[in-house]
């Protein structure tokens, strides 16, 4: 198995994910908060190690903002639809995934909340005074995906700040998360949401959001938190206000080991290595022939996703063949058409292929050349 789907999942997994996985379940096993044994008090104590160190991976100021989650989904909807309230004004980008158009969608006919879409370039480019553009005295929140999972375009968030300040940041990070450095307080991000199971190595089932200062969304989810007990009204304090219910401590515990794997390989390592694999692939695309790649690639900054398609075939026909030899890409689009039709491929989509930090140059390779008798057939 040749394994390119990184921007899907992450695979394999380091050393450090199952390790910690397995010693908490078999050697902790509690659900935090539901006892004073020691098998609980150990299960948050996994659990707030965890929340510090992604806190710290993010540059924010105080772990009890760091909110687990489903996964990136389950974030930005809590993002959205607990912050947006009736007839807001939404700015957000012809790049965003389905977690974000589909909540919006909804408020759109729930809750009257007008939403504007900043058209990005045909390579999936943000122009800032194009969101600049469209601020109203009602805007409410400003909606970006960071990093696209169809194009691996980066979007610079800094300059939105600039002419926005009394307006809600909510970006979208589960591309670029453990992918490329991301630092809420220089980039005035006010809410972070993610996913854990991609360039942070967890495990699927597992995301979270960042809640800078000042910001409360109304939660979406009530019940048990292990504290204030005696009472029948929600917690007011964090994180608990926002995590009902037990939550997923082995996933949290997997999380761990996936984090420490990060500061213990540096991420500019991994970022690093990344890179030189994704301009292996550019290059042999390249010299494939019959090729379009999209996106921006060796124009700005990028995560490891590229997205392309071979003339005269279909992207199903190509992941077709490519997984007849093994070799698992995504095709298709990618859960955005909102992206496709901006970078002009819907509604066929693309054939989508994204290394991570343990493909191997052979991997590549084998990749390349499969794609390049393709094209020639």
């Amino acid at each position: 198995m040749i394994y390119l789907d990184n921007s899907a999942t992450s695979h394999p997994k380091p050393r450090q994910t199952t390790t910690y996985l397995n010693d908490f379940v078999r050697n902790v096993g509690g659900n935090p908060g539901r006892g004073g044994h020691k098998a609980s008090v150990d299960a948050a104590r996994t659990i707030f190690q965890a929340r510090e160190k992604l806190t710290k991976l993010v540059n924010g100021h105080d772990s009890e903002r760091m909110i687990f989650t489903q996964n990136g989904t389950d974030s930005l909807n809590l993002a959205i639809l607990g912050l947006i309230g009736e007839s807001d004004h939404v700015i957000t980008t012809s790049m965003e995934h389905n977690s974000v158009m589909r909540p919006l969608t909804f408020l759109q006919q729930h809750r009257k909340v007008e939403v504007s879409i900043a058209r990005c370039s045909p390579s999936g480019e943000l122009d800032p005074d194009r969101v600049r553009a469209l601020i109203r005295k009602n805007t409410r929140a400003i909606i970006v995906n960071h990093g696209s999972n169809v194009t691996g375009t980066v979007q610079d968030l800094h300059p939105i700040k600039g002419y926005a300040n009394d307006i809600l940041l909510i970006v979208d990070a589960c591309q670029t998360i453990g992918s490329i450095p991301i630092d809420v307080e220089a980039d005035h991000i006010d809410v972070l949401c993610f996913s854990c199971h991609k360039s942070l190595y967890g495990l699927q089932g597992l995301g979270a959001l960042y809640l800078n200062r000042g910001v409360d969304p109304t939660p979406l989810r009530f019940g048990g938190t292990g504290s204030g007990s005696e009472s029948m009204e929600q917690p007011a304090f964090l994180p608990d206000k926002y995590e009902s219910g037990t939550p997923n401590t082995p996933g949290i515990a997997a999380l761990l080991g996936s984090l420490t794997f990060i500061e213990n390989t540096g991420l500019e390592t991994i970022a690093k290595k990344e890179r030189t694999l994704v301009k292996s692939i550019l290059r042999g695309l390249q010299d494939a022939g019959n090729i379009t790649v999209y996106g921006n690639h060796g124009k700005g900054t990028n995560i490891p996703v590229i997205s392309f398609n071979v003339a005269d075939r279909l992207p199903s026909e190509v992941g077709y063949e490519l997984n007849r030899k093994g070799i698992y890409v995504r095709v298709g689009l990618h859960c955005s058409p909102a992206a496709h039709k901006t970078i002009g491929t819907f509604p066929n989509g693309t054939v989508r292929v994204s290394p991570g930090y343990f493909t191997t140059r052979r991997d590549i390779s084998a990749f390349l050349g499969v794609v390049k008798a393709i094209g020639q057939g």
